[in-house]
């Protein structure tokens, strides 16, 4: 059914639908303005999840982090069959390789 502005609508029955509608419209109008922040993060955490732009001493300590993980990656591959561990072993490189450039670039800021 077409209502006013082009909204569309569903008839309803009687006045007593349009009491339990307006019943449960104003309970979710009132329930939204309690919502209360769900946490507030602290400075750790804001810290953790904001971009740290590097230096030029930390772009240096990058490079030699990947440069070096890129070698024992080689090794691997060159020396272990392909599979799931290769694999496997090859991606723990490269999460070691993001904690380790995560330290540099937070200053090893801990959570806990």
């Amino acid at each position: 059914m077409q209502g006013p502005e082009g909204t569309v609508g569903v008839p309803l029955e009687n006045q007593g639908d349009l009491e339990m509608m307006d019943e449960m419209k104003q309970k979710i109008e009132n329930s939204t303005k309690q919502v209360q922040p769900y946490f507030n993060p602290s400075s750790v955490l804001v810290d953790l999840f904001t971009y740290h732009a590097p230096t030029p001493e930390q772009t240096e300590s990058y490079q030699r982090i990947r440069a070096a993980a890129l070698a024992l990656a080689s090794v691997i591959d060159r020396e272990c069959p392909a599979g799931a561990d290769r694999t496997a072993a090859v991606r723990k490189i490269r999460e070691a390789v993001m904690t380790a450039n995560a330290s540099i670039a937070t200053h090893n800021a801990s959570y806990r």
